[in-house]
C-alpha cells in the first residue's frame, strides 16, 4: 500500500487529475449496485383498466396495460388467510431472518449431501422477489447476484414492504400475476375476501404455475393444497381438523376468460398504446368496437379454422374498419385467445408475416400515377429471368406455372400475375415503391431496397394485417389516408392518440387513379381466369378485393372493401408450418366472405364511383386495341382522353420479340399435349353481340392437343352436328353457355356468356381476359 501511495505522489499533477476522475466515474458507475432498494424504486404502476364497446357494452377489465393480468393492492387489503398460506408454503420464518435464512441453507445443504441430490430449496421470499425483479440463470454466479440483490432489498425495505411487493408479483398461472389478479380472475372476488380454501389453493400455484394449472391439472393442485394446509398447521395458523375440512371443501374456479367478455387481443393491444404513467381509470374506456359484430367475427374465425383443420390450418385473424371514420369495429387476433396450447395469445392482427400479392395494387397505382403505364397498357406475361447477386437466375412464375402472353393492366392486376407485376416494379423502381409503402404506413418494411429487390411486389417483406387494412382503407377512401381510430374522445385517452407517430403520411394525389384501382379490384370478370366468376370473392353487391398467399403456403390473406367497410383477414399457422392445399381464395377468403355478407345483411352498399375523366371504349380482349372483324372477344376498357386518338388510329397488333419464347412454347404445346384443352373461348369470357348482326358475328371454338381424331362438341348439354377435329365457328347468341369437347375419355369444359351490346351488364366490371 505504501508503495502505491509513493507511486501516486510521484505522478504529475495532470495524471493525478485523470486518475481521480476515473475513480469518481467508477464509483458513480458502481453506486447503483450498492445502493439500498426502496419500495418506491420497484413500485408497480400497472393498474386495472375497464373497457366498453362503442355503445357502452362492457368488453372486459385488464389488470395491466400489457399481456399480464396484474393488480396492485396494499398488504392490508389481502385476506390474512392467503398471507398465512403463502408464508407457510414458501417461507415460514420470513419475519425472523434477514435476506437469507441460514438455518434453511444449512438444512438444505445437509439434505443434499445425504441424498446426493437437491431435496429442498433455501430460497427466502426476499430471494424469490429478487429473482422476479431480475431473473438470472440458475448458476453459482446467478445465485450470488440473487443474494446480493436480496441484501439490497433488505437494506431499503421493511418486511411488510417486501411481502407486499412479493404477493403482487406472484406467478399465478398463464398470464396472471399477483394475488389480487388471481382472486378476481379465478373467483371474481377481491383478494380481501378469499376464504381459507380459496387462499390455500392460490398459495399452491406459484410453486410451479404450469404444473399446477387449475384448469388442466386439478388433482395436482389439490395435492399441493394439502401440502400448503399441512404447513399452515405446522406454523400453528390453523388446526389439523380445519385443514382436513378445508381440503375437502368444494371450490369452483371461474372460466379462464378472467373478466374479458370480447376482443381480448384488441384490449391488450390498446392498453399497450396508452401512456405508461396513466393511473387507474374510474370509468370504462369507450372503444370503437361493436361488441355484437366482434363476437360474430370471433365465432366465424373459429368455424372457418375448424373447417380447415384437415388442411393443417390452425390460426386466423380479422380486422373490420368503418371507411368513413377509420374506426375499428372488430379485431380478432386468433380463434381463441385463451387456448395457450395453440398459441392463442399470439396476435395475428399485429404479427409480421409475408403478404403475398396483397401489395400489388399499390405498385400499379404508383406506376399509373407517374405515367409509366396507362389504363390500356398491354403487359407481357411471358417467361422472364432476373439476375440476383450471389444466386442463380430468378424466373418468376404463378402458381399455375403458366403464362398468358399479352395482358391488359386490368387482367394482370385482377388475376395477380407475377411477371407483369415485376415488370411494372422495374419501371417504378424498388426504392420509389418502398418509399410509397412507407407513406402508406408500412412501417415494418424497414430494410434497404436491395434487401427486398423486385420480390417486394410479390411479398418478400413482412407486414401486419393492421398495416394492410390501413393501406386498403386508403384505396377505399380514394387516396385519402387516415389513421385507424380505436377509442372515442370522451375516453380518458384522446381519440387519435392510439396511432400517434404511426399514421400514414400519404396525402391524396390523383383520385381518378385510386378509383381505377378500385374498379379493377371489383371486376369479377377480370379476375375469373385465376378465381372463376362465381368464387367466394364475388358478392351480391359491389366489392373490391385482393388475395395473397405467401411462399410455401404459410400465410393466406384476403383484404377488400365496399363503400362502407374495409375487411382484412389472415389465415395460417403461428408456428410457421405450411398449410396443405390452401390458397388466399380458399384460406382467408371464406372468412372475409362471411364478414362482408354479415355487414351488409340489412343494407347493400352504394356502388363505387367510376374513374373521373376517363372514357370507356370497346377493345379486343386479347390485343387491347380497337376491335376488328376477326376479334372474337370484345370488352370495354378505360382510356385517358388523350389516348383516344391513338385508339382510333392503331388497330395493328404485332407482338414484340419478348414474346418469342412464349409463342414458341404455345405452338409446341398445341402439338404435344396429351389431353384436350379448349383454347377459345376462355372460361368466364364475356362476349358482346351487336343487335341485327348475330348472323355475322361468329366465335371460334378452338382446341389444342388433338389434331386428327374426331371431337364431339357439346353446348349446354346438346351435341353440335360437326365432324371438326379441333376447330369450328359458332354464331354468337345471347345467353350463358357451357362448352365441352370430348374425345374418348379425354374432355375439357369452359363456361362463357354472350350479351347484347346495348344492354347494361348484369355485373359491374369487364370481361375476362385470356388464359
Amino acid at each position: 500500500m505504501k508503495l502505491i501511495l509513493r507511486s501516486l505522489l510521484k505522478l504529475k499533477r495532470t495524471s493525478k487529475v485523470i486518475i481521480a476522475v476515473l475513480l469518481i466515474c467508477l464509483v458513480i458507475r458502481l453506486l447503483p449496485y450498492f445502493a439500498p432498494i426502496r419500495a418506491a424504486d420497484i413500485a408497480q404502476n400497472h393498474l386495472a383498466m375497464q373497457f366498453s364497446d362503442r355503445n357502452g357494452l362492457p368488453l372486459g377489465t385488464l389488470l395491466t396495460r400489457d399481456q399480464e393480468h396484474t393488480s396492485v393492492v396494499p398488504l392490508n387489503q389481502v385476506s390474512p388467510q392467503f398471507i398465512h398460506a403463502i408464508l407457510a408454503a414458501e417461507d415460514g420464518s420470513f419475519y425472523h431472518h434477514g435476506a437469507l435464512d441460514m438455518k434453511a441453507v444449512i438444512r438444505a445443504s445437509k439434505e443434499a449431501i445425504h441424498a446426493k441430490r437437491i431435496v429442498s430449496g433455501a430460497s427466502t421470499i426476499t430471494m424469490q422477489l429478487a429473482r422476479m425483479l431480475q431473473p438470472v440463470p440458475r448458476t453459482l454466479s446467478g445465485k450470488m447476484q440473487e443474494i446480493w440483490l436480496s441484501w439490497r432489498l433488505t437494506a431499503g425495505m421493511n418486511k411488510d414492504e417486501i411481502l407486499s411487493a412479493y404477493i403482487n408479483r406472484l406467478p399465478m398461472g398463464g398470464n396472471i400475476y399477483g394475488v389480487e389478479a388471481a382472486a378476481r380472475t379465478y373467483f371474481s372476488i377481491p383478494a380481501s375476501e378469499l376464504n381459507l380454501a380459496q387462499a390455500s389453493l392460490l398459495a399452491a400455484i406459484p410453486n410451479n404455475p404450469t404444473y399446477f394449472n387449475p384448469y388442466e391439472h386439478w388433482e395436482r393442485l389439490k395435492q399441493r393444497q394439502k401440502y400448503v394446509l399441512n404447513r399452515m398447521v405446522q406454523e400453528k395458523y390453523i388446526s389439523g381438523a380445519n385443514a382436513t375440512r378445508t381440503h375437502t371443501e368444494k371450490v369452483v374456479f371461474q372460466s379462464r376468460q378472467g373478466g374479458i367478455i370480447a376482443a381480448p387481443h384488441f384490449l391488450f393491444w390498446l392498453a399497450n398504446q396508452f401512456d405508461k404513467t396513466q393511473t387507474e381509470q374510474n370509468s370504462p374506456i369507450r372503444t370503437t368496437i361493436n361488441r355484437p359484430l366482434q363476437q360474430f367475427v370471433e365465432a366465424q374465425a373459429q368455424q372457418v379454422i375448424s373447417s380447415l383443420a384437415a388442411n393443417n390450418v390452425h390460426d386466423a385473424a380479422a380486422l373490420v374498419i368503418d371507411n368513413q371514420t377509420g374506426e375499428v369495429l372488430a379485431y380478432v387476433g386468433s380463434p381463441d385467445y385463451f387456448n395457450e396450447a395453440k398459441l392463442g395469445r399470439n396476435d395475428g392482427v399485429q404479427a409480421l408475416r409475408q403478404p403475398g400479392s396483397t401489395l400489388k395494387p399499390f405498385v400499379y397505382e404508383l406506376a399509373l400515377e407517374k405515367g409509366l403505364i396507362r389504363p390500356n397498357t398491354i403487359l407481357a406475361d411471358v417467361p422472364a429471368h432476373y439476375a440476383i447477386p450471389g444466386a442463380k437466375l430468378y424466373s418468376p412464375t404463378d402458381y399455375t406455372e403458366r403464362f398468358l402472353g399479352p395482358v391488359r393492366v386490368r387482367i394482370a392486376l385482377a388475376n395477380s400475375l407475377n411477371v407483369p407485376a415485376i415488370k411494372v416494379l422495374e419501371k417504378v423502381g424498388v426504392e420509389t415503391f418502398l418509399e410509397r409503402l412507407h407513406q402508406l404506413g408500412f412501417e415494418h418494411l424497414n430494410q434497404t431496397p436491395e434487401h427486398y429487390g423486385l420480390g417486394l411486389t410479390l411479398g418478400s417483406g413482412e407486414v401486419s394485417l393492421w398495416e394492410l387494412a390501413r393501406a386498403y382503407l386508403t384505396i377505399a377512401r380514394q387516396g385519402d389516408a387516415t389513421p385507424i381510430v380505436s377509442t372515442f374522445s370522451n375516453s380518458p385517452i384522446q381519440n387519435r392518440s392510439v396511432e400517434r407517430g404511426r399514421s400514414p403520411k400519404y396525402t391524396i394525389q390523383n383520385q381518378t387513379i385510386w378509383q381505377l384501382i378500385t374498379n379493377i379490384l371489383s371486376d369479377s370478370y377480370a379476375r375469373a381466369t385465376a378465381f372463376g366468376v362465381d368464387s367466394v370473392l364475388n358478392l351480391p353487391f359491389p366489392v373490391a378485393v385482393k388475395t395473397g398467399t405467401s411462399s410455401n403456403f404459410r400465410d393466406t390473406w384476403t383484404v377488400g372493401f365496399t363503400t362502407d367497410y374495409t375487411v382484412a383477414t389472415w389465415v395460417g399457422n403461428f408456428n410457421g408450418e405450411p398449410m396443405r392445399q390452401v390458397s388466399g381464395v380458399t384460406g382467408a377468403a371464406p372468412l372475409w366472405n362471411r364478414i362482408m355478407l354479415h355487414l351488409h345483411e340489412h343494407q347493400e352498399p352504394a356502388g363505387f364511383p367510376p374513374p373521373e375523366g376517363l372514357v370507356q371504349l370497346p377493345v379486343c380482349a386479347i390485343s387491347g386495341l380497337r376491335p376488328t372483324p376477326d376479334c372474337t372477344s370484345v370488352v370495354q376498357e378505360y382510356f385517358y382522353p388523350e389516348d383516344k386518338s391513338n385508339y382510333e388510329r392503331d388497330n395493328q397488333f404485332n407482338l414484340p420479340p419478348e414474346y418469342d419464347e412464349w409463342l414458341a412454347k404455345q405452338q409446341q404445346s398445341n402439338f404435344t399435349s396429351t389431353n384436350l384443352r379448349i383454347l377459345s373461348p376462355h372460361h368466364g369470357d364475356l362476349f358482346l353481340v351487336y343487335p341485327g348482326e348475330e348472323a355475322k358475328q361468329k366465335l371460334e371454338f378452338k382446341l389444342a392437343g388433338n389434331k386428327s381424331a374426331p371431337v364431339e362438341w357439346w353446348l349446354n348439354g346438346e351435341k353440335l352436328d360437326t365432324n371438326s377435329a379441333n376447330s369450328l365457328f359458332w354464331n354468337l347468341r345471347p345467353g350463358k353457355w357451357t362448352l365441352e369437347a370430348k374425345n374418348g375419355e379425354m374432355s375439357d369444359k369452359v363456361s362463357f356468356q354472350v350479351e347484347l351490346a346495348n344492354m347494361k351488364p348484369t355485373r359491374r366490371g369487364f370481361s375476362i381476359s385470356n388464359n
